[in-house]
């Protein structure tokens, strides 16, 4: 078995900038340009390439361009942002109102990500069931991470109801959908997270701890 790659100072420096400029691209920052087949090509294999849990690969994508897919997904979304309007109240509510939460129409592509449950028993998934959903979400981040190095934004739409999407993609039953992600070239990155920026949330401190809580 043939040794594999070693990485310098200066890749692992590339990395970690390409992670902290991460961002979640919402609807009004796509613009009109094509992406490539050679670009989603990418994004593609770096999702396959993600570790999982037993060498499952549990994961499945449908790559939606057809703007009447779009178009059903879009109007799932309205019925689901709806209803989480009333969970937030007074200045949070007209915060969130505010806020483009998707942007399916905007972007040219349209990525949902979905979990394929094994029929058989999975190595190192038999206690904790969920690490091939976990599998999945290391795919997505493979995705992300190197549609940021090709300075292509990414936005996971959560506000959905994942039967819905099911049925408009005639996605097996078994299937759990875990992402539905926009994809597309942008105006601009910003310096830093939406949400931040607008104080919707502040950044977390104090989450590192070590041997055990305390």
């Amino acid at each position: 078995m043939t040794e594999g790659k070693l990485f310098t100072e200066e890749d692992a420096l590339l990395l970690e900038e390409i992670i902290l400029n991460r961002r979640d691209i919402r609807g009004n920052h796509f613009i009109d340009k094509q992406l490539s087949d050679k670009s989603l090509d990418r994004l593609m294999k770096a999702a396959v390439s993600a570790p999982s849990v037993g060498f499952s690969q549990p994961w499945e994508f449908v790559v939606i361009k057809d703007n009447a897919i779009k178009q059903q997904i879009k109007e799932s979304f309205e019925i689901a942002h709806l209803k989480e309007t009333t969970f937030f109240k007074d200045e949070k509510q007209q915060a969130y109102v505010q806020l483009k939460m998707e942007g399916i129409l905007e972007s040219p592509v349209n990525i949902a990500v979905f979990y394929k449950p094994s029929p058989e028993p999975v190595l190192g998934q038999t206690n904790l069931k969920e690490t091939g959903i976990y599998s999945v979400v290391c795919a997505i981040q493979n995705m992300w991470l190197t549609a940021r190095a090709l300075n292509i934004g990414m936005c996971w739409v959560s506000i959905l109801n994942e039967e819905n999407v099911k049925k408009i993609l005639n996605a097996p039953a078994e299937n759990q959908l875990i992402a539905y992600l926009c994809v597309g070239y942008v105006d601009k990155f910003l310096a830093q997270p939406e949400l931040e920026a607008l104080k919707w949330e502040k950044r977390k401190e104090n989450v590192i701890f070590f041997n055990q809580y305390k």
